[in-house]
């Protein structure tokens, strides 16, 4: 079934969820309000509202109620004072209860009907007894969210070492496995204090360039290998996979860079429909390639399709 909507993300859960849009008209990043199981949210709309197929079993969606106005603004500000109240009142009940969590922050829904806490643990914790505690003392539904210390980084922000705020805060959708081989295979030190964020994990930019990294060095001669290029002949050293340049040391002994052939790359697939500017004169700079006509060439590539979640009201219950 096709339904105008719009994905709305959660911060504080970081989660996107699709909303029914119905009528409403809005842009990409600003903040709207939907309504979800425990009352009226708050999320910021990641993706346009357009029509999209939905299955049986994802249905109803939610709705999106609004684009937030200056009363639901000052309502967030007003809930701020009663958030860091919830957080002190639930720091205080675990330690308390020497439960081994550390709490990251406490989120109120717009109309108050629900607090949510954000914590991080070793391992699972047994909170039962502290959420009828915290119920009996905040009057209000509780929930207590497991969250890994990336999310943490991401929910407090910061800034990176590249002077650059962090990319799990401003741009980050989801958390993709990052490991000491990528950092190996591009060349930079193995020390984790180098190449760790403050979270503590290693750097989730280590993923960005690493299947370029492979391709380019798949071009180049391995180390060991002995090669004759620009007239010398030697074994292979060192490699610059950005300079795209090897170290040869000669049968003499001596040591000597030299240029390797360019690199090549696969072309990037084209999305179907483009190849003209706004105002369809010049390539566009997506491609560069040729104007397209009514149906899309066999090298095209349509659009990805956005994930549809599964029922919209799911992260806030």
């Amino acid at each position: 079934m096709k339904i105008r909507s719009g994905e709305v993300r959660f911060d504080y859960l970081n989660k996107a969820f699709f909303f029914d849009a119905g009528d409403i008209q809005a842009e990409v990043g600003v903040l709207i309000v939907v309504e979800t199981d425990f009352g009226l949210d708050t999320g910021i709309l990641s993706q346009e509202i357009e029509e999209r197929d939905f299955d049986e079993p994802e249905l109803p969606l939610k709705k999106i109620l609004r684009v937030a106005g200056q009363d639901d603004l000052e309502k967030i500000e007003a809930l701020a004072p009663k958030e860091t109240k919830s957080y002190e009142v639930c720091e205080e009940e675990i330690r308390k209860a020497d439960l081994g969590m550390k709490l990251v922050n406490a989120r109120y829904t717009l109309d108050g009907s629900k607090v949510t806490f954000c914590y991080t643990a070793d391992g699972r914790v047994d909170f039962r007894e502290l959420v009828k505690t915290l119920a009996a003392r905040l009057k209000t539904r509780i929930e207590l969210r497991q969250v890994g210390v990336r999310d943490e980084a991401r929910l407090y922000g910061g800034m990176g070492p590249c002077g650059r705020p962090l990319c799990c805060a401003r741009f980050l959708r989801d958390f993709q496995s990052v490991s000491i081989k990528m950092a190996k295979e591009q060349g930079l030190p193995l020390n984790p204090l180098k190449i760790s964020g403050i979270c503590g994990r290693l750097f989730c930019c280590l993923k960005y360039e690493y299947d370029t990294y492979l391709e380019i060095k798949e071009q180049l001669p391995k180390a060991g290998e002995t090669i004759t290029r620009e007239g010398i002949k030697g074994r292979v050293v060192t490699i610059n996979v950005l300079r795209h340049t090897v170290e040869l040391e000669s049968e003499e002994g001596g040591r000597v860079w030299v240029e390797m052939p360019a690199p090549e790359f696969a072309p990037l697939p084209r999305a179907a429909g483009c190849g003209k500017d706004a105002e369809g004169k010049e390539p566009c700079t997506c491609c560069g390639g040729e104007p397209a006509s009514g149906e899309s060439k066999p090298d095209d590539a349509p659009p990805p399709e956005a994930p549809a979640s599964k029922g919209s009201d799911k992260p806030v219950s």
